[in-house]
């Protein structure tokens, strides 16, 4: 899961987790370090966001902290998926998302209201 979406509930009206149990059977839910570092920052701002990140660290207690190298989210995410950590990664974030599937890292991301799919 990356910070975008943990943040997806608020900023597009996804059941982020529903909508994980509807593509996969049993998924186990993991969150870079840098993920919950990245939320807990934006949460102490203001606005739409600072809700959506405090919404999204509230629902990331759902799921089990990863420990990485990397200083930044998104770099993050990258590592643990090309290190295979993880099969797959939740995010709603367009460069990242191409990052993931030009190392051929599927990625989860939301279409609608809903969550789909996409590899290569």
């Amino acid at each position: 899961m990356d910070t975008n979406a943990l943040m997806m509930p608020i900023e597009c009206d996804v059941r982020v987790f529903d909508e994980l149990e509807r593509l996969l059977t049993n998924p186990e839910l993991l969150v870079p370090r840098a993920v919950l570092d990245e939320l807990d920052e934006l949460a102490g701002s203001h606005g739409e966001e600072a809700v959506a990140a405090s919404v999204g660290r509230d629902l990331a207690e759902r799921c089990s902290p990863l420990d990485h190298q990397e200083e930044y989210a998104d770099d993050a995410c990258v590592e643990l998926a090309t290190d295979r950590r993880c099969d797959l990664v939740c995010t709603n974030d367009r460069p990242l998302r191409d990052r993931l599937l030009e190392t051929g890292v599927p990625v989860i991301g939301a279409r609608g209201n809903t969550l789909t799919i996409t590899e290569s």
